[in-house]
């Protein structure tokens, strides 16, 4: 199979992205990183994408509402640039901002998140990172994990492709069990694997 062409979108350090470029490389791998984009100017995930010798854009959220993107110093549509890309699908790895409707309509099926909680609890605007720990400790839960997931026009809605769960410990913080589930999120490109194997052709 002719591998298949994946757009990383990240907001912050860039772990998620680092480890599918690494997946990427290896002989199992069916996808190809064709590059990162970021919506912060100062994320780390920038420095990662350099050292790993990965493209990298950095994008307003005012230009993904209005589907624009800078590249090469001129502004073209961000549908235009994944399309010319070649992008086959697009994952998101700790990216924070909805993805607009034009583009969940354009990549159906092909727009892939990993959510740190098991899903459909803790999900929606405002789970994210820290504040999702804190409300899986605050309600007493002994379970967590991450899900992935399908993209569709709801915050954390669409289908599952897979959950991995972790024990919550009694004196877990926010920060230990961020920990804990981020151990788990280094499943991630081999589900995105499987699901390229499966179903896309």
């Amino acid at each position: 199979m002719e591998k298949r062409k994946i757009i990383i979108f990240a907001s912050g350090s860039g772990s998620n992205a680092e480890n599918f470029v690494n997946f990427s490389r290896t002989e199992e791998s069916l996808f190809e990183v064709v590059s990162i984009l970021c919506n912060k100017p100062d994320a780390y995930v920038l420095r990662r994408a350099e050292r790993l010798g990965i493209p990298s854009i950095i994008f307003t959220s005012a230009q993904l509402k209005n589907n624009l993107i800078t590249v090469e110093g001129k502004e073209v549509p961000f549908t235009g640039y994944l399309k010319e890309s070649g992008a086959d699908i697009l994952i998101l790895a700790g990216f924070l901002l909805k993805i607009p409707d034009y583009m969940i309509e354009e990549y159906s099926g092909r727009i892939i998140n990993v959510h740190p909680a098991l899903l459909p609890a803790y999900g929606g605007k405002g789970m994210y990172g820290e504040h999702v720990h804190e409300a899986v400790i605050a309600a007493g839960e002994k379970r967590s994990g991450i899900t992935i997931h399908i993209v569709d026009n709801k915050y954390d809605h669409g289908a599952h492709l897979r959950q991995y769960e972790c024990e919550v410990r009694e004196d877990d913080t926010p920060e230990t069990l961020a920990a804990r589930i981020h151990s788990l999120e280094s499943n991630y490109p081999s589900v995105v694997n499987d699901y390229i194997k499966e179903t896309v052709r």
